[in-house]
């Protein structure tokens, strides 16, 4: 295929260029109806690109099979068989990928260190999990993904399970041998979702961690928002052999997808294919080269120490990192990560990515350059020559690993939409909570619904709150009381 065509940028250009009149949605008519306080902000090209997908974009039929061509250019760019464009966020792609391969009541292999999306799945499907523990690293309080034989290990003792799904790379940079995890799946004629939302950068650069589709993975869902040129909330899911049916994934992201997506999206995502086809190396040529840079000399500021492969890769840890990922441990500052973030946010307008109770993350994509870096090692100079200021910091009391993992005694929808009462967190200890307490970011659940509580969960999340940490998801956000399963 010609990669240096943009269907859907092609059909946007000719959209204006015929003059067009619609009576359809959306509402703005092309941002004539916008408040102009709203396109002084938004600016009038966002709204000039906001048409209809169908009686819009394309004609009533879709005859001009845009978006098909431009699906197609995107699964030929990176390797896949087929590829489908979301703009409900890889949130909603992750759920049309578990839907493709079980339904209610059957069982699917998951890495226990899953984002919230795939929990949602879980509970909207009636799926059962079958929880796959990850590589706990005790001494950092860190999980890396779960090992190949783990999943073996899984699949001999759950042979009726309808296939497994693992999350690589995690929100800290760290991967799974997904080569070997394939094998083991395909061994038995079971397919391998790779909820790769934090990788859609990795099929254009050789030094990059490994891409699923490379791998042999079954299906890869990527964030294209994430660490590529895509809008918030555009999603790419990725299929290739015949262990999953594309008309049925296909159905799957229909049945859950919304029936106006946003031209916008898909656009972005167009333009980013055709940018990464010409220019993609040379752009992660100089954003490895920047990575590599920066990791140094963060490296020599005063109490902070920058993980990379010897700390997180290597027997019982992770297959690999990706080096863009620049994920910091301020622990002898004698604070937690949520104070420097919010330090650095207030004082240099600095915005990261992840922080917990003692590491903060700076993710580096290809449109960051020296300004950038510059910026951040002149912050975070600044915070280590005032660490002082930060302390002291309320602790947080992290469990063993044996501690974090809960006994899943229900299934996560059967406890979600069950009978519940909100209980004092002090009373919810060998209870069954009934809604997700997610620590955001990085958005991995401490508890799921259907798990039984116990007091190591419990304590976490209430010292975490205190420390600074984010739990969203829950009813009460401060965990004060806790939703759970009311007992009969």
């Amino acid at each position: 295929m010609d990669q240096s065509k943009a269907p859907v940028l092609d059909a946007l250009a000719a959209y204006h260029e015929k003059g067009r009149t619609p009576f359809t949605p959306p509402g703005h008519k092309q941002g004539r109806g916008a408040d102009p306080r709203a396109r002084a902000v938004l600016g009038e090209a966002v709204f000039r690109a906001d048409v209809l997908a169908t009686s819009g974009l394309d004609d009533r039929t879709s005859s001009q099979g845009v978006l098909e061509e431009a699906q197609a250019l995107m699964a030929e760019a990176v390797g896949a068989d087929h590829a489908f464009f979301s703009t409900c966020g890889s949130s909603l792609s992750v759920k049309s990928a578990m839907l493709s391969v079980a339904g209610p009541h059957e069982k699917l292999l998951v890495g226990r260190d899953a984002h919230k999306s795939v929990v949602s799945g879980l509970i909207l499907s009636g799926i059962e999990p079958v929880w796959v523990d990850p590589q706990w690293d005790a001494e950092r309080h860190l999980a890396h993904p779960p090992s190949p034989e783990a999943f073996e290990a899984a699949f001999a003792e759950h042979p009726d399970a309808r296939g497994a799904l693992v999350t690589t790379p995690t929100p800290y940079g760290t991967c799974s041998d997904l080569a070997a995890i394939a094998e083991v799946c395909h061994r038995r004629g079971r397919p391998l979702i790779v909820d790769e939302a934090w990788g859609a950068h990795l099929p254009f650069h050789p030094d990059l961690p490994t891409w699923a589709m490379d791998a042999g993975a079954d299906v890869c869902v990527t964030s294209v928002h994430k660490m590529g040129s895509g809008l918030e909330q555009s999603s790419v899911f990725h299929l290739q052999g015949d262990l999953v049916r594309p008309e049925v994934l296909k159905s799957r992201e229909d049945l859950l997808g919304t029936t106006s997506p946003s031209v916008l999206m898909y656009a972005a995502l167009d333009g980013w294919r055709r940018q990464m086809v010409e220019h993609g190396e040379a752009l992660y040529d100089h954003a490895l080269a920047l990575a590599h840079k920066t990791r140094d000399r963060i490296s020599r500021i005063d109490g902070v120490h920058v993980h990379g492969r010897d700390d997180f890769c290597g027997p019982g840890r992770a297959a690999d990192q990706d080096p863009l990922q620049i994920i910091m441990d301020i622990s002898a500052w004698g604070t937690t990560g949520y104070r420097v973030a919010d330090r650095l946010r207030a004082d240099h307008r600095i915005d990261l990515h992840v922080a917990d109770h003692r590491r903060i993350s700076a993710q580096l994509t290809h449109a960051d350059d020296g300004d950038t870096a510059e910026a951040l090692l002149a912050a975070l100079t600044d915070l280590s020559a005032r660490r002082a200021e930060l302390r002291p910091a309320r602790s947080v009391e992290v469990p063993s690993p044996e501690g974090l993992r809960l006994d899943q005694v229900m299934l996560p929808r059967d406890a979600f939409f069950g009978r519940t009462e909100q209980v004092p967190w002090e009373k919810a200890e060998g209870r069954i909570v009934a809604e997700m307490l997610t620590p955001y970011p990085p958005g991995i659940p401490a508890a799921v619904p259907g798990e039984r509580l116990n007091g190591d969960v419990l304590r976490y999340l209430r010292t975490g709150v205190a420390a600074g940490m984010v739990v969203p998801d829950a009813v009460d956000t401060e965990i004060t009381t806790v939703r759970v399963v009311r007992d009969e």
